[in-house]
């Protein structure tokens, strides 16, 4: 099979773009988008949303494709050895031709394909079988270096530039990753091993980096082991990430789960990840290159996440804040060994904002703290930021929470001068460990109450209406991605 189309070739596929045959099989059209259904719940149940009917296979996601073809029609081999970059560059390169005539969809069959870095398009989804494994390349010289991102000003890592990530897309509109629970291995080891000797001159690559983009879903995945954070949506607007699964050693750094960063519209849920560091990381940008760029992180919904993370936050806010961080709501959030619940990081030269935070339905067992913010979180990009520069932290609410076996039910430390304002803490039990802290709760530069709260809170936070559970302020208005649902698409393949 040929696996550059002839000038010929494609006019004639245009021409014939309401037939299903040819070298792009498959198609999801009118008869095809059955009625919308919600995406399933947690991963033991995520392999409902594919069945097959003969060569036929159906999947859940935001847009449909009408053509598709297999990664091993551009002569890619999955032996785990040989490197299929340039499979992949052509195969995208070769679909994006379909970008307005109805879409595309690469498959990605059975096997181990080691690939280097490549660039996604536009009405693209890409889509993994669930016996096939993306191997990353463990070779420097398969990233290309970009520049650092503006509102960092440099590398996370370094002070230069980074290296581009697994999956790459900018300027994008339209694009799915998805599969049968197929799997992305970051192969990550080496680079942990280069970074902490300090033998790196530029930061990291993420699995999946999409920047400057609109409309991304990323579902019905596993991720192992990126060498840094794993999935990093930034400067982007009306995201699904749904039904993934992410694991990393606990004892490595930096290999964040899922990290928001100044994004619009951005719903996560049924999400299961174990970490070294924040299984979530909201981010809007650092010190003054966030601040000049202004672009913060809002209408974020956080729901059905099951996190481990010994060391570090299940969900954190910050502490690249720079930018702000507004309207986010976490539900129904189950938390094992982990840091802590929920961490709100900032710094005197942060500027920026934190507010209007919602969690509720949180269920934590064997936590250092659930509660736990911090105006003193250290590192600066560079001498250049505005000591006056200081974060605003308010409305932030916490309500119907369970923990068990805490060393410590909150740690809150605002900023002397700039206090933490407007928490409220509602209808919370806490059991302690054998061993806890001497100190339960401790707070300073925080003000708000708390209702209906065990063991007692400081007198920063003091009970309000006692005797009676008060609820925090929750917004009953849902926010526009809530209300976005998944077609039912089919499409074709050849190779099963």
């Amino acid at each position: 099979m040929p696996t550059i189309l002839s000038t010929f070739g494609f006019l004639l596929l245009l021409l014939l773009i309401s037939h299903d045959g040819g070298f792009f099989t498959g198609a999801a059209d009118a008869e095809h988008n059955l009625r919308a259904t919600d995406f399933h719940t947690h991963r033991h149940r995520r392999h409902r949303g594919h069945r097959r009917r003969g060569e036929e296979f159906e999947y859940s996601a935001v847009s449909c494709r009408a053509y598709s073809a297999s990664l091993d029609e551009f002569g890619a081999v999955g032996d785990g050895v040989t490197s299929n970059t340039a499979a992949f560059r052509d195969a995208v390169s070769q679909l994006s031709r379909f970008a307005d005539y109805g879409g595309s969809l690469l498959f990605v069959p059975a096997g181990r394909w080691l690939t280097g870095s490549f660039n996604l398009t536009s009405h693209f989804t890409l889509f993994l079988h669930r016996d096939a494994v993306l191997l990353a390349s463990q070779e420097e010289s398969d990233y290309e270096v970009i520049e650092p991102l503006p509102s960092y000003g440099r590398g996370r890592d370094t002070d230069g530039g980074r290296f581009i990530s697994l999956l790459f897309g900018s300027n994008l509109t339209d694009v799915v990753i998805t599969g049968e629970n197929g799997t992305i291995d970051g192969q990550g080891e080496p680079w942990w091993g280069k970074f902490k000797r300090g033998e790196l001159k530029y930061t990291r690559p993420y699995l999946i980096e999409i920047m400057h983009s609109d409309g991304i879903q990323i579902s019905n995945l596993t991720f192992l082991n990126s060498p840094s954070w794993h999935i990093h949506p930034v400067y982007s607007s009306n995201i699904v990430i749904q039904g993934l699964t992410i694991l990393a050693p606990v004892t490595v750094p930096n290999t964040d789960g899922i990290n928001p960063d100044s994004c619009t519209n951005t719903r996560i849920e049924d999400c299961y990840i174990v970490s070294g560091d924040d299984c979530i990381a909201v981010k809007s940008g650092w010190d003054q290159y966030g601040i000049n760029y202004g672009m913060p992180t809002k209408q974020l919904l956080i729901r059905r996440l099951t996190c481990i993370s010994p060391d570090s936050a299940v969900i954190a806010l910050g502490s690249e804040m720079s930018g702000g961080i507004e309207d986010v709501r976490a539900e129904d959030i189950v938390a094992i060994d982990s840091e802590s619940g929920i961490r709100i990081k900032t710094a005197i030269g942060r500027g920026g904002y934190v507010k209007d935070v919602y969690v509720r339905g949180m269920t934590m067992k064997t936590m250092k703290y659930v509660f736990w913010m911090t105006g003193s979180y250290g590192s600066h990009p560079d001498e250049h930021y505005d000591p006056n520069a200081l974060p605003v932290i308010q409305n932030i609410n916490y309500q119907d929470m369970v923990a068990e076996n805490v060393t410590m039910p909150a740690q809150l430390a605002g900023i002397s001068g700039d206090q933490f304002t407007g928490i409220c803490i509602s209808n919370v039990t806490i059991t302690l460990s054998k061993k806890p802290k001497k100190v339960l709760w401790n707070c300073t530069d925080v003000s708000g109450y708390t209702s209906g709260v065990t063991p007692q809170p400081c007198q920063l936070l003091p009970e309000k209406e006692p005797g009676t559970v008060v609820p925090c302020n929750f917004p009953e208005t849902p926010i526009p991605i809530e209300e976005v649902k998944l077609q039912r698409c089919y499409s074709r393949r050849r190779n099963m």
